[in-house]
């Protein structure tokens, strides 16, 4: 149960809204030639170019283009782009009928680490529900390529706390990484760290 001087709520995308299947994104680059990237792609935290992309310190074409690099096919954008998004899934609509159920309660934040591949993908594809867009599910939206940092640094965590001006011992952090969690407990936040797949919602019973 949800202690009771949480006023506001900071969850993760991937791994607690979204299911996430890095074995199946593997396996579709693979397909495309791209044979190197197992040790790179993970549930938690991506690795290489690919937290370079979710850091924004590489643009779309130049991220494509450094995939391309892997192999000697001629792939077009779009092929690439839908391997990349088979990383994720679509929303269960439970979940966003919590997330606005919990508007009505909390300061609802949304804080991920992604890319602006995958985000544009979620827009179109998760949050385009019974008339409402990503804004109507969350009070302010953070993502670690338009920051250009990433969870667990302590630096993603401290720039939401202040521009939304929460304090930390009234602010619950949901993430399905362990230590993004040990850092927002180095903050002050409350946190809790969802198995993966699980129906959370029974915390806010």
């Amino acid at each position: 149960m949800i202690a009771g001087n949480i006023k506001n709520l900071i969850i993760d995308l991937g791994g607690v809204l979204l299911d996430l299947y890095p074995t199946r994104c593997v396996e579709n680059f693979k397909k495309l030639g791209l044979k190197e990237f197992e040790s790179l792609i993970t549930p938690f935290r991506q690795h290489g170019i690919f937290m370079d992309y979710e850091k924004g310190k590489i643009a779309p074409d130049d991220f494509r283009d450094e995939l391309r690099h892997f192999t000697d096919r001629e792939l077009t954008d779009e092929q690439l782009d839908y391997a990349w998004n088979t990383f994720l899934v679509e929303m269960p609509s439970y979940k966003l009928d919590l997330l606005l159920h919990l508007r009505e309660h909390y300061m609802v934040y949304l804080l991920s680490n992604t890319n602006i591949t995958h985000w544009n993908w979620a827009c179109e594809n998760c949050f385009n529900y019974k008339g409402f867009t990503v804004k109507d599910f969350f009070e302010k939206v953070y993502l670690s390529f338009e920051r250009r940092c990433a969870k667990p640094g302590k630096e993603i965590f401290e720039w939401v706390l202040e521009d939304a001006g929460l304090l930390p011992e009234e602010t619950l952090f949901i993430d399905d990484s362990p230590e993004n969690c040990r850092t927002a407990r180095l903050l002050g936040l409350s946190t809790y760290t969802p198995a993966p797949k699980e129906d959370w919602s029974h915390i806010f019973r």
